[in-house]
């Protein structure tokens, strides 16, 4: 395989690029470390079928760019990393091959922490932790945080009562009506706290058994036909919890809601100048960017760096309240989106440690 490394390429930006292959376990992984300016590179590890090693490094190299932002935005002292592990999850995956994975997680030293990711579960990093130190989202009798889809739900929350404080001059959803599309682990759970604070609440879901446990608990939610009957609904906010993609030009032009604020990750189908947040903008709808308010997985999951406790990770996803309003007010201050103000301000919060170098583990 040929990856170009010119300066401009994503490759060059890239602290470090590790490829892995352990011959017994037949594993081939290959870990980005996008930047540790503000401290190690922690980043989930996806398990996937990729058509080819140039695939694999492709997504690798963006993920963990991703990832960098994310954690620089959500105010983590922790720099963004990610790996990928190229085969079914369904056939390929053994516990032999975990451990294989997990020591060379372990060679870096700690520059890399791995959690959950497409195609990993709690168990796996469970198996991964054998091998290394640095394996988080690992179950609750491993020390581990367990569910993340709890904070990430929370972090959701936090952001959608700061849309509310900027737009409507109260941090809080009573009253209005919001639309979440998907209702798997997050949207169930931004449901509750949604009816909590007194809020409207209409969701749909392409599984009708999740529909179904949801409307048992909660009787009082709406059912909407489908996702195009969701977005073209009387909404105050529209809150995307399923798969990516969910803002495409169709969508945002049948949005009647003044909010976009949700779950799901990689919301924006086109991405910077003339891009989907440019429409949004022009449109007058508020966009709360996903990497930022999905954060909480992230945090809950980093906290078990410290020997985890929920409550204090609880009081790092509140933050999301502040970092979003942040968000947002830069936005408004600088005439741009607030998914170009998210990534200014994870980009001068990484320039401004630059300074420091790459992390390295104590001596």
């Amino acid at each position: 395989m040929t990856a170009s490394s010119s300066p401009t390429s994503p490759l060059s930006q890239h602290e470090q690029v590790v490829f892995c292959h352990d011959k017994t376990t037949g594993l081939r992984a290959i870990i980005g470390i996008y930047s540790t300016a503000l401290g190690p590179a922690l980043g989930g590890t996806r398990f996937y079928p990729y058509a080819s090693e140039q695939a694999a490094l492709d997504d690798v190299l963006r993920l963990s760019r991703g990832m960098a932002y994310k954690n620089a935005v959500a105010g983590l002292d922790l720099g963004g990393g990610k790996a990928v592990i190229i085969g079914d999850p369904n056939t390929d995956k053994t516990p032999e091959l975990l451990r294989a994975y997990g020591r060379f997680v372990e060679s870096l030293g700690g520059r890399y922490v791995t959690a959950c990711d497409v195609g990993t579960y709690v168990a796996d990093m469970d198996i991964v932790s054998e091998t290394t130190r640095w394996a988080t989202g690992r179950s609750e009798a491993k020390g581990g945080a367990g569910d993340s889809s709890v904070l990430t739900a929370y972090g959701v929350f936090q952001g959608q009562r700061a849309c509310a404080q900027h737009l409507w001059g109260k941090p809080t959803l009573a009253g209005r009506t919001v639309g979440i599309a998907g209702v798997g682990k997050v949207g169930r759970i931004l449901t509750g706290h949604l009816l909590e604070d007194g809020a409207r609440v209409i969701v749909t879901d392409v599984n009708d058994k999740a529909v179904a446990d949801l409307t048992a608990t909660y009787p009082q939610v709406e059912v909407a036909a489908d996702t195009t009957a969701l977005v073209r609904a009387d909404l105050d906010v529209f809150a995307p919890c399923a798969l990516g993609g969910a803002l495409d030009d169709t969508t945002v032009e049948a949005l009647t809601a003044s909010v976009v604020c949700g779950g799901a990750n990689n919301q924006l189908v086109t991405e910077g100048e003339g891009g989907t947040a440019d429409r949004l903008r022009e449109r007058g709808i508020t966009y709360a960017p996903d990497f930022l308010v999905n954060a909480g997985g992230v945090i809950q999951v980093s906290d078990e760096l410290h020997g985890f406790d929920f409550e204090r990770a609880k009081k790092g996803a509140a933050a999301i309240f502040d970092h979003t309003l942040e968000v947002l007010e830069t936005a408004d201050a600088r005439g741009i989106t607030p998914a170009a103000a998210a990534d200014r301000i994870a980009e001068e919060r990484m320039a401004a440690a630059q300074a420091g170098g790459i992390w390295l583990p104590a001596r």
